[in-house]
């Protein structure tokens, strides 16, 4: 997997402690940007998340407002991790509320699956399957500590 980095230092934050060298953008050959491409992950704990998301998958803490909500950075992917208390987290007028889990995922492309589940599963780390493959590669459904889901993918060796 790939890393953006370590997290840095205060000197790189704002007064919000927000670390916008975190924030990566795509160059065009004309120069415009594009920007990064933001999800949204409900989470049970905020904290719990942003140490897993760190330790585990390479992201890199970008700001957090705990208990209600941090965002996380890999590359050009940033992971917005909002708690029951943010306001994402609020009530839709029908009542429901944002939960996590679900099967939309973020999918990460590894040089080695066997590798990779080997070493997060010494961590403990928790998956919804073993690994399948089909015809474009093998694959293998990750949850974040919310039971948020992580698609770990390995492309077929031609």
């Amino acid at each position: 997997m790939s890393r953006v980095g370590s997290e840095t230092s205060g000197a790189d934050r704002d007064e919000h402690g927000t670390n916008h060298s975190a924030f990566k953008r795509l160059s065009t050959e004309d120069d415009r940007t594009m920007p990064t491409v933001n999800v949204r992950y409900m989470v049970d704990d905020v904290d719990a998340a942003v140490t897993f998301y760190t330790t585990h998958l390479g992201f890199t803490l970008i700001s957090k407002t705990l208990p209600a909500f941090a965002d996380v950075a890999l590359g050009d992917l940033r992971l917005l991790l909002s708690g029951p208390t943010s306001s994402a987290g609020r009530s839709m007028p029908d009542g429901r509320r944002p939960s996590p889990g679900g099967w939309n995922r973020i999918h990460f492309i590894v040089d080695d699956l066997a590798v990779a589940v080997a070493r997060l599963r010494s961590a403990g780390m928790h998956f919804r399957n073993d690994i399948v493959t089909g015809p474009g590669g093998s694959q293998i459904l990750l949850d974040d500590p919310s039971g948020n889901p992580i698609e770990l993918f390995q492309p077929r060796r031609q």
